[in-house]
């Protein structure tokens, strides 16, 4: 089951996903479900060998959204972006997904499709500010798990309450009386 193009409407923020410098950073949307991941083979045994539950983890991200219950890790996305937006978490801090929100990523973690720590890693769309609405990664997943969408970032805006109704409507200027 692909994610839910309208996962910020259906989901509420359960995290946040902090970078070092103070300014960006992502939400996580929940709650998750089980899925592709879930039953992925490869999966499966990573999880199992970790010794770590495979359990619903929902959505990372907004503008650059990657579910992390269908993520599984294949990479694609991470060989296509031409801007990097996406690491293997893990790779940076080696923590359940669940745990990764209590972390402050650097964005040093791997952005090489084979270096993935192993097939619990997620990607993340850690340097989402830097999306060039491309859609690479979206044609390339293969549970088709990732949704960008430039206008959910009024879901983003809302969520950390910074959204500005007056900016939202435009610039058109006021209709002159006559």
């Amino acid at each position: 089951m692909p994610i839910d193009p309208d996962f910020p409407a259906n989901h509420q923020v359960i995290g946040k996903i902090k970078t070092s410098d103070d300014e960006h950073f992502h939400y996580l949307w929940g709650p998750g479900s089980l899925k592709e991941a879930a039953e992925n083979p490869e999966v499966k045994e990573a999880f199992q060998a970790k010794g770590e539950e495979i359990g619903p983890l929902g959505v990372s991200g907004t503008m650059v959204a990657v579910d992390w219950d269908s993520c599984v890790a294949d990479g694609a996305c991470i060989e296509a972006c031409p801007v990097q937006v996406f690491q293997w978490y893990r790779t940076e801090h080696d923590v359940s997904a669940k745990e990764a929100v209590n972390e402050v990523f650097e964005g040093t973690g791997s952005s090489v499709k084979e270096e993935r720590k192993d097939y619990t890693d997620k990607a993340d769309p850690i340097r989402e500010h830097d999306c060039i609405w491309c859609m690479a990664c979206v044609s390339v997943c293969p549970p088709q798990a990732i949704k960008v969408d430039q206008a959910a970032l009024e879901f983003h805006e809302k969520a950390s309450g910074t959204f500005n109704e007056e900016l939202s409507k435009g610039s058109a200027p006021p209709p002159h009386a006559h």
